[in-house]
């Protein structure tokens, strides 16, 4: 079993650069994909980015490529989600998930989340 612990959110003014991360316990951290979801108020979760265990492969999702960079400290049991330049549409509830089992651009498919980190991007 996995727990996974975000912090790193709150209230920011646009234009800031907020680092969050995603504390795991379980030594099978690392040989585990995560991701970063996102779920703005009244709309559906969806997916931010995601990285492979060793780190070496990325994915974003569209509206934020150049812009958020994911990372992971394995040695840490952490995963990072850098989020640069923030604008009021980032406002949002983050959320840390890890291990999927298909799509890893699918929420469905990640057994194990954590329990989220609200970050309020002020303009």
């Amino acid at each position: 079993q996995v727990q996974l612990v975000e912090s790193g959110g709150g209230l920011v003014q646009a234009g800031n650069s907020p680092r969050l991360s995603c504390a795991a316990s379980g030594r099978t951290f690392s040989s585990y994909t995560m991701g970063w979801f996102r779920q703005a108020p009244g709309k559906e979760r969806d997916f931010v980015a995601a990285i492979t265990w060793s780190g070496g492969i990325t994915y974003y999702a569209d509206s934020v490529k150049g812009q958020f960079t994911i990372s992971r400290d394995n040695a840490k049991n952490t995963v990072y989600l850098q989020m640069n330049s923030l604008k009021p549409e980032d406002t949002a509830v983050y959320f840390c998930a890890g291990n999927p089992t298909r799509n890893i651009l699918e929420g469905r498919t990640y057994n194990y989340w954590g329990q989220g980190t609200q970050v309020t991007v002020s303009s």
